[in-house]
């Protein structure tokens, strides 16, 4: 096999590494946790979750399509900045721990200590991605997936969310450590100091236009879970959480859709053939994400409790609203990688439109049917995104070549 080849192998086992290590976080939290406890980890770790998106956005989207004989300055910048940036953050968090109830503010004020930990040791899978050396980052994420299991399972059940919080978050010790020493070699003699942060503080960073389409394509749905544990109840939190997280494995095929697929639809040559390639993926993945919501509602409630504990029961309720989201998600997916490949200025509208149409089906289910109305609401809004998307496909004139446009992979459509 071809260096790059080898290089492809190894970034998609690495997304898978960083995908099961998210997916057995919150498997174990689950098994170890009251349905009251996760669902406060549910919360925090969905706080997290929105906290690396806006980092991979603004950091990591940007560092990735950088190229010339600077890249280890450039890398030690992103290092140095997601460093300053997370401990500010992480701060702020602690202060909202110690102002909120005990038992919450205590997991908040956990994520706070810990966050410049996990945040850096995340950030470096771009570094090395820029680097072109997926074997690196996959070294420490295996490393992080080890530890953070190993830590987890040892922990005392019935064991409070601040205390997973802060064991999730100091097993990322490790990993960091080797990522540094790893990433040592790239960046020795580079500029560092307040001088490598300010091109992240500069009007027009390319990281701003990505934090905006996160923003709207991911991070609101996620903020809007977020709010149904502070404006209803954080049971709704650990439920919606525990389905999505039954799914993980479809999302690894998603990033992974949306990691390689630019480059390889590009040689593809005309609309009509990258269309048809991205129909049938989507077919496809539509199919997988159906067929696994089956596999999951199929399972004895013995087996479901053994893998989400108390939550089960909350969750399985969800399976089929959540099966149906996924089927919708990787139509949408697709749709939306073609629109990347054909027309990349095509997707922010998009995203604005639906997303936030997304939330307010959201909420409006949740106001209608609970939790579980909250969860068709998140499947239609996937549908109709999904729909306008091929909609916008179909009306898509033959494309201009467009050589000075990078490809940019985009989010899962949600």
């Amino acid at each position: 096999m071809s260096r790059r080849g080898l290089a492809a192998v190894a970034s998609v086992l690495d997304q898978a590494a960083s995908s099961a290590t998210n997916i057995l976080v919150l498997v174990l939290a689950a098994r170890l946790s009251s349905a009251a406890g996760f669902a406060d980890f549910s919360m925090v770790y969905v706080t997290f979750s929105v906290l690396l998106g806006l980092n991979m956005a603004y950091v990591g989207q940007s560092l990735v399509l950088e190229k010339g004989e600077q890249l280890g300055a450039l890398c030690r910048s992103a290092a140095g900045f997601t460093a300053a940036a997370s401990a500010v953050v992480g701060a702020l968090l602690v202060v909202v721990g110690l102002a909120l109830p005990a038992t919450p503010g205590r997991a908040f004020l956990a994520l706070g200590l810990v966050l410049p930990l996990v945040l850096l040791q995340d950030g470096l899978r771009y570094c090395f991605s820029a680097l072109r050396a997926p074997e690196r980052a996959l070294a420490a994420d295996a490393l992080r997936l080890v530890c953070v299991v190993a830590a987890l399972a040892v922990q005392p059940e019935g064991a409070s969310a601040g205390r997973l919080v802060l064991v999730w978050g100091l097993s990322a010790v490790p990993a960091l450590g080797l990522g540094l020493w790893l990433l040592r070699p790239y960046v020795r003699g580079a500029r560092g100091g307040l001088a490598g942060l300010r091109p992240y503080l500069r009007r027009g960073h390319l990281g701003q236009r990505f934090v905006v389409e996160f923003a709207v394509g991911n991070g609101s749905s996620q903020l809007a879970v977020l709010g149904l544990g502070v404006f209803a109840t954080p049971l709704a939190v650990g439920a919606l959480r525990g389905a999505t997280t039954l799914f993980g494995p479809l999302n690894v095929l998603f990033t992974s859709a949306n990691s390689f697929g630019p480059p390889v639809l590009g040689r593809l040559g005309g609309k009509r053939a990258t269309v048809r390639a991205t129909a049938l993926l989507g077919l496809a993945l539509a199919a997988l994400g159906a067929g696994w919501a089956a596999v999951l509602y199929a399972l004895p409630e013995r087996v479901g409790r053994q893998l989400l504990g108390e939550t089960w029961a909350a969750t399985a309720a969800l399976l089929p609203a959540t099966g149906a989201q996924y089927a919708v998600m990787g139509l949408g997916t697709c749709a939306l990688l073609t629109l990347r490949v054909l027309a990349p200025k095509a997707t922010l509208s998009l995203q604005v439109v639906f997303s936030v149409l997304s939330v307010g089906l959201l909420l409006g289910g949740y106001a209608v049917g609970g939790v579980a109305g909250a969860a068709w609401g998140l499947a239609a809004g996937s549908a109709l995104k999904a729909l306008a998307a091929w909609l916008r496909v179909a009306r898509l004139s033959p494309p201009a070549p467009q050589a000075d446009e990078p490809h940019r992979a985009t989010a899962p459509a949600a």
